[in-house]
């Protein structure tokens, strides 16, 4: 297996013999004629079951996107209506062995999907790194909980991802009480992960997902990455 190493001089990780994740070279968000069409489908699903979008999309070309809380399958649904209605092209990971599925895998790479293997959690913080390294535009959208259970910590390879890239984060939500969807302010991690994660938390306080019972504490850090 290869190893890792993190400049000095940069802060950023060079990845040496790891086998990296490779985006999709082209996904449903390429077509401009298609986004067209999902633009106009999607916000009127949105409108027809109550739903509404709010923010817009940051003027930068790299940024890592929270989509929280994350509480149900609907939620990967919800997001890529709001992801469409906004005209933002997003890639999210997935646990390798739901993506990686004969029947589904092509599909769920079209959706910008990335397989993960969540047993190697250090390593898929460094890689998703790399992959802000070498491309010059990425919005990476990732689910802090990582879990549809009930959980009591967020967890944090988030944070660790933008940390190690030098990129913002996004705050990206989804509010069942309200039945609105979007992108909230950005944040720069500043290396003080106690400190940030109170701040990020915080911009959650109010925001209700589908099962509201499965939403991580607010006054815990996740000690786990992925």
């Amino acid at each position: 297996m290869g190893t890792s190493e993190r400049s000095e001089k940069t802060g950023l990780y060079s990845l040496k013999g790891l086998k990296t994740m490779k985006l999709a070279k082209h996904t449903i968000f390429d077509s401009p004629l298609l986004n067209s069409v999902l633009r106009r489908i999607s916000l009127c699903i949105l409108r027809s079951i109550g739903w509404k979008i709010e923010g817009k999309v940051p003027d930068i070309s790299k940024y890592v996107l929270i989509a929280a809380p994350h509480t149900s399958n609907w939620d990967f649904v919800v997001t890529l209506l709001v992801a469409f209605g906004l005209e933002l092209k997003v890639y999210t990971m997935l646990k390798q062995e739901m993506a990686e599925m004969y029947f589904v895998s092509s599909m769920f790479k079209w959706l910008g999907v990335i397989p993960v293997d969540r047993s190697q959690s250090s390593n898929t913080v460094e890689q998703a790194i790399q992959l802000f390294q070498e491309n010059e535009k990425l919005v990476l959208v990732i689910s802090p909980p990582g879990t549809r259970k009930k959980v009591r910590k967020w967890k944090t390879g988030f944070y660790h991802i933008a940390n190690g890239a030098d990129i913002p984060i996004a705050m990206g939500f989804l509010d069942y009480a309200r039945k609105t969807g979007g992108i909230g302010p950005l944040f720069k991690p500043t290396g003080d992960i106690e400190a940030d994660m109170v701040e990020i938390r915080s911009f959650y306080l109010d925001i209700t997902g589908k099962y509201s019972d499965h939403a991580p504490q607010h006054t815990q850090v996740g000690l786990t990455l992925l």
